[in-house]
């Protein structure tokens, strides 16, 4: 045998037992690992899936209870929306919470529905829907002209880079116009004009509305640019009536003499 086939056998065996050292170190963390990562999958999936089973049961429940709010047996439909709420997942229980308080509307029963939309926007943190659910519940105040109610309701919501800020003006301005304040109700839903945010849908509504508060009398909205500027008074100079001028030269005896034989010849 070669001095080279030598080596080669010799560092063969020695990998191979370097091989087995650490495997016999290594083995149970490698197998460890191995088994972590397919209980990690398997939970990953295990929860999308219950996730969307739930989600599917949420979603048939909460279109049942609307299918019977939409009918006659309003008692079944609150039941089942409070079913959802209880026991749904993802959006639906949120979903159920709102459709609960226009059903409560709905029944007549508007100091339950106010203290419902109430009681959902301090549960919500994301600020479009809690300014959603406070205009809804303003919106159950207007009948009443309860400007007050409303003003504390959509005062949040009135700031220009708040999105909700023209539904917000619009429920204020029926307020106030239910409330009989005709010129600030102008003021209000002119703001809705004004602003470059507004849809036409809305803008229509509201210049609606513009009408008949013109028709009982409103004060119309006067833009600035159609506001004539007052003409500063001019020094108005007296003027004198121009007027034949008188000589004060002495009249020569000629021309007096003239004058005297002109009349006595023009007399009888």
């Amino acid at each position: 045998m070669s001095n080279d086939t030598l080596l080669r056998e010799v560092d063969e065996e020695l990998r191979s037992e370097r091989m087995r050292t650490f495997w016999r170190r290594g083995a149970p963390f490698i197998i460890g690992a191995a088994v972590l990562v397919v209980l990690l999958v398997a939970g990953y999936e295990g929860w999308n899936w219950w996730t969307s089973s739930n989600a599917s049961r949420s979603s048939d429940q909460f279109y049942s209870a609307t299918t019977l709010a939409d009918g006659a047996d309003l008692e079944a439909a609150q039941k089942a929306l409070d079913e959802v709420i209880a026991q749904g997942s993802g959006v639906y229980p949120l979903l159920a919470q709102f459709r609960k308080a226009s059903l409560l509307a709905q029944q007549g029963k508007t100091d339950e529905a106010v203290a419902a939309y109430d009681s959902l926007s301090t549960s919500l943190q994301d600020t479009r829907l809690r300014e959603m659910a406070l205009i809804m519940a303003a919106n159950l105040l207007v009948d009443r002209g309860d400007i007050a109610g409303v003003e504390q309701r959509v005062s949040g919501s009135l700031a220009e880079d708040s999105t909700m800020s023209n539904a917000a003006r619009e429920v204020l301005g029926l307020a106030q116009y239910k409330a009989g304040q005709l010129d600030a109700a102008m003021v209000t839903f002119q703001a809705i004009i004004d602003d470059t945010a507004v849809t036409r849908d809305q803008e229509n509504i509201v210049r609606f509305y513009i009408e008949q508060l013109l028709a009982e009398g409103a004060a119309p909205i006067v833009a600035e640019d159609d506001v004539a500027e007052p003409v500063p008074e001019a020094s108005i100079e007296p003027s004198v009536a121009p007027s034949a001028e008188i000589s004060s030269a002495p009249v020569s005896s000629e021309a007096s003499s003239a004058s005297s034989a002109e009349v006595s010849s023009s007399a009888p």
